[in-house]
């Protein structure tokens, strides 16, 4: 009788174990979850895009603020005062368009001129350091702020920003730039988006690209 009850007793045990076990095993799944960037379509095809005919580029643009698209990354960059938004250039032409001296700014409402962040200010705000204070006193050379983020953070830095310096005939480049948005409520609401500096292949600037956001 004893031995039953003991049986009895480990399988009760081994039901509520199973249970618990694939949930911990679910959660280090998601934890491990590598980002992956997504695949880019024509440019044309996303409602926010401005097509220039004439000189075959097509540019277009994406905000990931909801919490549904933020599910894609592991850093939570909304809690971290930025604003994702995923950039596709589609080139049509014969020629190739070189992006070297490409510059992206959302124009908030209000006039409010944002840059898209460099990869400093990205390492700066995910390791919580402010931009003018230093560990040590002058001469000491200051701490490199990209040590202070962890490994599968500055991998999905570098995996999914935008950093396509041309665009080749018949092809798209896209990737990701992320906006300082801390303390602007509703950034896109009656905001614009600005892209300029791409050139065509003989050097000669294309006019500036201009995509405004619902208001």
């Amino acid at each position: 009788m004893r031995k039953f009850e003991r049986g009895g007793t480990w399988r009760g045990r081994s039901v509520l174990l199973v249970p618990g076990l694939i949930l911990v095993f679910w959660v280090l799944a998601l934890a491990a979850k590598e980002f992956v960037k997504p695949g880019a379509k024509p440019a044309r095809t996303y409602p926010a895009h401005d097509e220039h005919s004439n000189e075959s580029v097509t540019v277009g643009v994406e905000p990931y603020d909801s919490a549904e698209k933020a599910q894609i990354f592991s850093v939570k960059w909304n809690e971290e005062g930025f604003l994702p938004i995923f950039l596709v250039v589609s080139n049509d032409g014969d020629q190739p368009i070189s992006l070297a001296g490409m510059q992206a700014q959302l124009i908030t409402s209000r006039r409010e001129k944002l840059g898209a962040a460099s990869n400093d200010d990205l390492y700066r705000r995910l390791s919580h350091i402010s931009a003018g204070r230093s560990p040590y006193p002058l001469p000491f050379p200051r701490t490199k702020v990209k040590g202070a983020v962890g490994k599968k953070a500055l991998d999905e830095i570098d995996a999914a920003q935008f950093t396509a310096k041309a665009v080749e005939p018949h092809s798209t480049q896209s990737g990701f730039l992320f906006f300082d948005v801390s303390g602007i409520s509703s950034p896109l609401a009656g905001a614009r988006f600005y892209l300029t500096g791409l050139r065509d292949g003989k050097g000669g600037d294309l006019l500036y690209f201009e995509i405004p956001f619902e208001k």
